[in-house]
């Protein structure tokens, strides 16, 4: 952890290249130091918190529940066949049990069943039976399962392993069953602090990518093209060792004609002029988390140092919109009410813009509250009305159109997006710094 994360500032200061991702088997201690807290600290609190004594989590490989891959190591690629985890709370003293039912003990964090005559692994109609056997010695008085209308996260139980678990542990425990919506969602959502560090210098080279992507280095105008960009995106991003949950999406914006877009449009490539605004939405992956990245450029007129005062100040007016959202992202507050208060705000100021915002961490759009959707302004039903809670991280994800004066009162779209992160004592900050002016391509 320390030879990752001691440098970040000092390799900032000093304009150096980003820290480096350690090496396969330095990654999977990091990622397993943040796996046992959260089965340690984070599970137990919540369980406690959503009132559920027993959470059953049943998946058959390649077809894993969502929240799988949040409580196994970063050794464990698929479920086993079948592995079912099962955590009894059994009070503050004791603890959460957690047993597993197929598969491996995840480095000693679970305690693995086999079959008691044999020794092997659990398969079958073995697993249902000791399932049933541990309820009923267990007696739990709610048995939580993920299944939900609402939120994928906490929907991961299949059609078929249902019909199976439900068979298997007999009327009276199927009375017991209940929906797990707000544990899963909420398990997956709160981060480890170790984490932060780590996640601080994949934003750092997210910085250091697109600034390359949008300079001299990559672009030259009259002949590169919005393809070349993001193709040299995603060859950036295998060479220094990361992955890519979508492919980057680019817009190109110029006078006197619409916009130029958009997302991957490989049989239209468009290419790239002087005096052309660019648009681009980047992530990386690596060691089980996802970045979500939105940054503006603009390609340099011959003799001019800088973008146009218009375009300048569209890109002010985004910039007015992030702190206003992140103002109004308290603790406590739903997505749809911080949505609202922000949306009155950026309207009072007269400022033509779109709020987007999304939960970041174990995945690109993550686990918790939805704050609007580019096309429901109005507020996101289910998904919106979550709470914020502390300890978890969003994407800043929003959009202006501004006319700009250069350009006859054409509209600008600028869109930006910075990931930040919700401390354990409920104030946010960025992950590590947005945008302030545009990328200049000379």
């Amino acid at each position: 952890m320390k030879l990752l994360c001691l440098p970040l500032l000092v390799l900032t200061l000093a304009g150096a290249p980003p820290p480096s991702v350690p090496d396969l088997r330095e990654q999977a201690k990091l990622q397993q130091s943040w796996l046992k807290f959260r089965l340690e600290k984070n599970l137990p609190d919540l369980m406690r918190k959503h009132g559920l004594d027993m959470w059953v989590v049943s998946s058959r490989e390649y077809n894993e529940d969502p929240v799988f891959y949040s409580l196994v190591s970063p050794t464990m690629f698929a479920a086993r066949r079948r592995t079912i985890y099962v955590f009894f709370d059994r009070g503050a003293e004791k603890g959460v049990e957690r047993l597993a039912l197929g598969g491996g003990s995840q480095g000693g964090l679970y305690e693995v069943y086999r079959d008691p005559d044999s020794g092997i692994e659990l398969y079958g109609d073995s697993q249902w039976i000791l399932l049933k056997k541990l309820i009923d010695e267990r007696k739990p008085r709610k048995i939580a399962i993920d299944v939900s209308q609402t939120h994928a996260f906490s929907d991961g139980l299949s059609a078929g392993e249902r019909e199976q678990l439900e068979e298997a542990i007999g009327p009276e425990n199927r009375k017991k069953l209940v929906r797990a919506e707000g544990l899963a969602l909420d398990f997956v959502a709160l981060r480890a602090p170790e984490m932060v560090p780590v996640y601080q210098g994949l934003m750092e080279n997210v910085h250091s990518i697109v600034g390359r992507a949008f300079s001299s280095e990559v672009i030259q105008p009259g002949k590169t093209t919005d393809q070349d960009v993001i193709w040299w995106l995603r060859q950036e991003n295998q060479r220094r060792g990361f992955g890519t949950w979508f492919q980057p999406g680019m817009r190109v914006q110029r006078q006197n004609g619409k916009s130029l877009q958009i997302l991957q449009q490989e049989d239209a490539p468009i290419v790239i002029e002087r005096g052309d605004v660019l648009w681009v939405d980047y992530g990386l992956t690596a060691m089980r988390l996802a970045t979500d990245t939105q940054h503006m450029g603009y390609v340099l007129k011959a003799g001019e140092t800088g973008p146009p005062a218009g375009i300048v100040n569209a890109l002010e007016n985004s910039k007015k919109m992030q702190d206003i959202v992140m103002k109004r992202m308290v603790v406590g507050r739903t997505g749809n009410e911080v949505l609202a208060e922000a949306l009155k705000e950026v309207r009072a100021l007269g400022i033509k813009g779109t709020v987007y915002s999304h939960p970041i961490g174990d995945h690109g759009h993550g686990a918790g509250p939805l704050i609007g959707l580019w096309d429901r302004q109005q507020g996101v039903p289910g998904r919106g009305d979550v709470k914020l809670l502390p300890n978890t991280w969003f994407s800043i994800e929003l959009s202006s159109r501004t006319p700009v004066p250069e350009w006859g009162n054409q509209e600008l779209f600028v869109g930006m997006e910075e990931d930040a992160m919700v401390g354990v004592d409920g104030k946010i900050q960025w992950v590590l710094r947005r945008q302030e002016k545009f990328h200049l391509i000379r």
